[in-house]
C-alpha cells in the first residue's frame, strides 16, 4: 500500500511583484521561492508546483553595500581571449532584467525543473507587462 501522497493537479496561479525600490537579493530570495512552490502546502521536489510571477519595475532594483562596483559577471566564449567581465552597474545599466533573472537563476535548484521554472517567471523593466488577462495576484 503505497503512503506517499502525489499533488499532480496543482493550481498554478499567476502573481505580480513590483520590484521598484526593493533589494536584488532578497527580491530574488522572493521570488525563487514563488516558483519552486516552497510557500504551498502541497510543496514536492519532484514536481513542479510553483506559480508563474510577473515583475515589474525591474529597472528601479536597488542593491545594498559595494555590489555595484565589486560584484562582476564573466562570460567566456570558448575562444583564446574570449573572456569578458562586466560589474553590477555595467549589467544594469545595459539590461536591468537580466541581473534579476541570473540572481534567481543562480537561487533555483540545479536540475531539469529549474528551467521549467524559469519560464514561468517574467520579467519587466518598467510598470507595464502583456499579462492582465490572467489577472495576476498582487504579493506586498
Amino acid at each position: 500500500m503505497k503512503k506517499t501522497k502525489f499533488y499532480n493537479d496543482v493550481e498554478r496561479k499567476w502573481v505580480l511583484i513590483d520590484a521598484k525600490n526593493e533589494v536584488l537579493g532578497r527580491l530574488a530570495v522572493r521570488i525563487a521561492t514563488i516558483l519552486q512552490g516552497k510557500n504551498k502546502a502541497v510543496y514536492t521536489p519532484n514536481f513542479l508546483c510553483g506559480d508563474h510571477v510577473v515583475v515589474i519595475n525591474a529597472g528601479h532594483i536597488r542593491v545594498t553595500g559595494n555590489k555595484l562596483k565589486a560584484k562582476l559577471y564573466d562570460t567566456y566564449s570558448g575562444y583564446p581571449s574570449g573572456r569578458k567581465e562586466m560589474t553590477l552597474d555595467e549589467l544594469i545599466r545595459k539590461n536591468p532584467v537580466k541581473s534579476l533573472h541570473l540572481a534567481v537563476k543562480g537561487m533555483l535548484p540545479k536540475n531539469v525543473l529549474a528551467k521549467k521554472m524559469l519560464r514561468s517567471l517574467k520579467i519587466y523593466p518598467q510598470g507595464e507587462h502583456p499579462h492582465i488577462a490572467q489577472s495576476p495576484l498582487k504579493t506586498v
